[in-house]
């Protein structure tokens, strides 16, 4: 019986390929290419991104980025996985530490936008990978239903409808704001 084996990439393997312009994840040294989502998901990412940046940035709370930092999970076989945001504590990852490459510090808050192509399974199961590394908090949000489901550890999930509150809980205490903004257009 002839069997064929796959090399596994590595972290350094992936950034080599984003320059040479293949986008992707690496799940346990395995390749999984990510494509643009459209116009909506950017759209959603960059209100997020302002509103979160709006809070966290005059207070120096931390770092947030946008998916193609990539964060480093897990080590031989490697896994680097990008959320659309992340949020990593000052506490976590000091001001001023510069970080070449992908993160190797897990975020205390993720954002996941719903896809087109992605089921709801498939981004609640993200959304647990997340918690299962260690991610305080996640928000998944979904832009066909315009709401807002809320992931954290060990409690049910919460999900919010366009006339509900974003708040950043214990994870970014202080910050909110209506589900509503997330999908202004």
């Amino acid at each position: 019986m002839a069997t064929t084996l796959t090399k596994l990439l590595t972290a350094d393997d992936l950034l080599r390929l984003d320059s040479e312009g293949v986008r992707g994840e690496l799940i346990q040294g395995v390749l999984y290419e990510t494509m643009p989502a459209g116009m909506e998901h950017g759209e959603i990412v960059m209100n997020l991104g302002i509103l979160l940046g709006g809070f966290i940035k005059p207070r120096r709370l931390g770092r947030l980025t946008g998916s193609d930092a990539g964060v480093w999970l897990e080590r031989d076989p490697d896994t680097v996985r990008e959320p659309d945001i992340a949020y990593i504590s000052a506490a976590r990852l000091p001001p001023g530490v510069r970080v070449r490459g992908y993160a190797e510090v897990v975020p205390d808050l993720v954002v996941e936008i719903a896809s087109p192509s992605d089921g709801q399974r498939e981004v609640s199961d993200k959304a647990r990978m997340w918690l299962r590394y260690g991610v305080r908090l996640v928000w998944v949000v979904q832009p066909d239903t315009y709401t807002v489901d809320v992931y954290e550890p060990g409690r049910a999930v919460v999900t919010l409808d366009e006339h509900g509150t974003l708040d950043g809980l214990d994870v970014l205490p202080g910050f909110n704001c209506a589900v509503r903004e997330v999908f202004d257009t």
